[in-house]
């Protein structure tokens, strides 16, 4: 898979040239980020929860145990391993979606029923979300 050259371009200060991807345990796509973004979460889950916790224990299975960290080629783009493919229903074309300090992969199809979900689910929740800098909701 090609990672867009803005993607890349913000991930390429890391210590690894390339990204990290994960199954999330909550959607049927590939989530990805660069190191630091897992490395953080790591450190929150061990930070938060303390390392023998059960709650962080389950969270760190299903993200951190799974984790592949896939180097870009000369070209920008990363070889997906065939089970997270497989989870995700990817089976040739795939729609690459930035989320902010992450990534999505998902099956076009999935992806789009996934995108009107939450496109009603933001309309219902955005007016009851706090306002931008901390000022008064209007």
């Amino acid at each position: 898979m090609s990672i867009p050259a803005p993607f890349r371009n913000a991930v390429s200060q890391s210590l690894f040239a390339g990204v990290v991807v994960y199954q999330p345990f909550n959607m049927p796509c590939i989530e990805g980020a660069d190191i630091s973004f897992l490395e953080q979460l790591s450190d929150r889950l061990y930070g938060d929860f303390g390392p023998f916790d059960p709650d962080q224990m389950s969270v760190a299975t299903a993200i951190l145990a799974g984790a592949s960290q896939l180097s870009f080629d000369p070209e920008g783009r990363v070889m997906l391993p065939a089970e997270l493919k497989e989870f995700a229903g990817i089976d040739g074309q795939a729609t690459f979606v930035g989320i902010g300090r992450k990534f999505q992969i998902w099956a076009p199809d999935a992806y789009k029923l996934h995108r009107e979900e939450q496109m009603t689910l933001a309309a219902q929740k955005a007016p009851t979300l706090p306002a931008f800098g901390g000022g008064p909701q209007k």
